[in-house]
């Protein structure tokens, strides 16, 4: 089957935006110069402060409880990853029904039943990226519970604080990896709802992509939540 029997000008105009947006919010938001301004940025400030505390601890519970809840939340979004590919699976097998359905409805966009699986074998893929960056981010946020539990006692860690220090940052480098796969799971998960607006047409994908790198762009930088943490990015090497 040819592409250009699947897809017309306007939706492969619509799937590059998508695409495109995509990639460009991760660049911006990751790698570039505001990258700081961000919450993610400013929460791996803060997953520092919380190993440093950690090693002034006499008991580590609080820590354990923390990384359980980590732990339990990422599996979670990995099982609904799951559950959204199996859904998609059994929606293929209906693809010439949903064609018919799509095109009795008052819209503009023509459906067939290979455009419909196309569509649909995205959306597998989009859910399936984001379940290999959960599963990882979950098998990370174990390693780093095993790293928490290296990182010596208050009373060892006054006796060699060169030691100390190191098994700190070997926990925190391992969490700050951790939590970047887990967001870019979650990006794909929000990403994955903008893609949905294909199925009504390639106007209200590009449309729903740019609605969702807006609300994630004022999440990241200009929300309650990026305020409330009210620290100023130090000068010193980015985490």
């Amino acid at each position: 089957m040819r592409i250009d029997h699947v897809f017309d000008l306007p939706n492969l105009l619509a799937f590059v935006t998508f695409v495109g947006g995509w990639v460009l919010y991760s660049l911006v938001v990751d790698m570039s110069g505001i990258a700081h301004r961000g919450l993610s940025y400013r929460m791996n400030v803060q997953r520092e402060a919380w190993m440093r505390t950690m090693l002034r601890r006499d008991l580590r519970m609080i820590d354990t409880a923390i990384m359980a809840g980590l732990q339990q939340g990422t599996g979670f979004f990995a099982s609904s990853c799951i559950f959204a590919i199996g859904g998609c699976f059994a929606l293929i097998g209906s693809a010439e029904q949903i064609a018919t359905i799509v095109t009795d409805l008052p819209l503009e966009a023509t459906f067939d039943r290979a455009l419909v699986e196309t569509k649909l074998l995205g959306l597998v893929t989009i859910f399936a990226y984001a379940f290999f960056k959960f599963g990882w981010a979950y098998r990370l946020f174990n390693y780093c519970t095993i790293l928490i539990g290296a990182v010596p006692m208050r009373h060892d860690a006054d006796a060699d604080p060169r030691a100390a220090d190191e098994a700190v940052r070997r926990a925190l480098t391992m969490n700050r990896i951790a939590a970047r796969h887990f967001n870019a799971g979650l990006r794909g998960i929000f990403f994955g709802l903008a893609y949905l607006g294909w199925f009504v047409g390639p106007g209200v994908l590009i449309g729903t992509t740019a609605l969702v790198i807006c609300i994630l762009a004022h999440r990241q930088f200009l929300s309650d939540a990026v305020r409330s943490v009210g620290i100023d990015p130090p000068s010193k090497e980015s985490p």
